[in-house]
């Protein structure tokens, strides 16, 4: 009896060891918690495609929104740790659900990071005849018309929201949120002038900007977009600690083994090194990262403690 018994946790022991060698054996479900059409849903549909084509295994988008991304980041950690369940992460599924609701669905620890994809900045996008030409000038403005301006997003913990408080922290300003049910209805209301400014991305705001129905008060990432060579850096304009980015990676449940995680690490980032992967991203705005496992769970953790501050205050109240 205990010879067979030793028998079979040797076999458990050598067919676990094969796994992630044969790794995928079958189709894999990259879990997209958010509605089809949208930048992150393209990213994962242009990533799944290549890993497809290396492995000769279908990537199943599974578009599972709801909740800030909580009702798909959920699926994944629910999920066996066998590499079969993916999530296309970003801010709200990857960070702020974790963080900073008053009752958090999961832990960050409930995931392993596999890739860091890239980011892309958030711009101040404002209605034309708000009466400021650049974050600073909107600093000055705001500070001597308190509760004057009305700042949409689309709907209270999202990306935008979350650097919107991360603005007000950083400068003391005191404006309106007015968050909405989704980005189009608060994109729509601020290129009719219903609100005074949002936070969005380029590829949203570029053809309103080109028309002069909007105009960009400043760029959030690190330097300036060559689309837009004459708008200034939130640090350039003397605005420091509300940096924000709409960042997007690959994580999946933990406890999946690390061969697992390596071979598709490897894998995604063979896939962003393709001339045609990387003109889609860029066409999207994103700045392109890849990197190791370890670069993105450090980058989470860095931007977990940016928004320590936030947590501490009480300014994101997210049931």
């Amino acid at each position: 009896m205990r010879a067979l018994q030793l028998i079979l946790v040797a076999l458990l022991a050598w067919m676990a060891s094969l796994a992630p060698a044969q790794y995928p054996a079958k189709p894999v479900r990259l879990v997209v918690p958010f509605t089809p059409g949208g930048s992150s849903d393209v990213v994962a549909r242009l990533i799944s495609q290549k890993l497809a084509e290396f492995w000769g295994q279908q990537f199943v988008i599974d578009n599972r929104p709801g909740a800030g991304g909580a009702v798909g980041a959920e699926t994944v950690v629910r999920a066996a740790p066998d590499g079969y369940t993916i999530l296309l992460t970003n801010p709200g599924p990857g960070l702020h659900n974790a963080v900073l609701r008053k009752s958090p669905p999961y832990a960050l620890s409930d995931f392993a990071p596999i890739i860091y994809i890239g980011y892309t900045p958030n711009l101040i996008a404002a209605y034309p005849k708000l009466p400021a030409g650049n974050l600073r000038e909107l600093v000055d403005y705001a500070k001597a018309h308190p509760g004057k301006i009305n700042w949409a997003s689309p709907g209270t913990g999202s990306n935008p929201h979350i650097a919107l408080e991360m603005l007000k922290l950083a400068t003391g300003i005191n404006v309106v949120h007015v968050p909405y049910k989704g980005a189009q209805q608060a994109f729509t209301d601020l290129v009719a002038g219903q609100v005074d400014a949002q936070y969005t991305s380029f590829i949203s705001a570029e053809s309103h900007v080109k028309a002069g129905r909007l105009k960009i008060l400043g760029i959030s990432g690190a330097k300036r977009l060559p689309a837009l060579p004459d708008t200034a850096t939130f640090t350039e304009q003397g605005v420091k600690g509300a940096e924000s980015t709409l960042w997007v990676g690959f994580a999946t449940a933990a406890n999946t083994p690390r061969a697992i995680i390596d071979k598709l690490n490897a894998g995604v980032d063979k896939a962003l090194q393709m001339p045609d992967v990387r003109g889609r991203l860029e066409q999207l705005g994103v700045e392109i990262e890849g990197g190791t496992p370890e670069k993105f769970a450090a980058f989470i953790r860095s931007e977990a403690e940016r928004l320590a501050p936030l947590r501490k205050s009480g300014a994101v109240q997210i049931d």
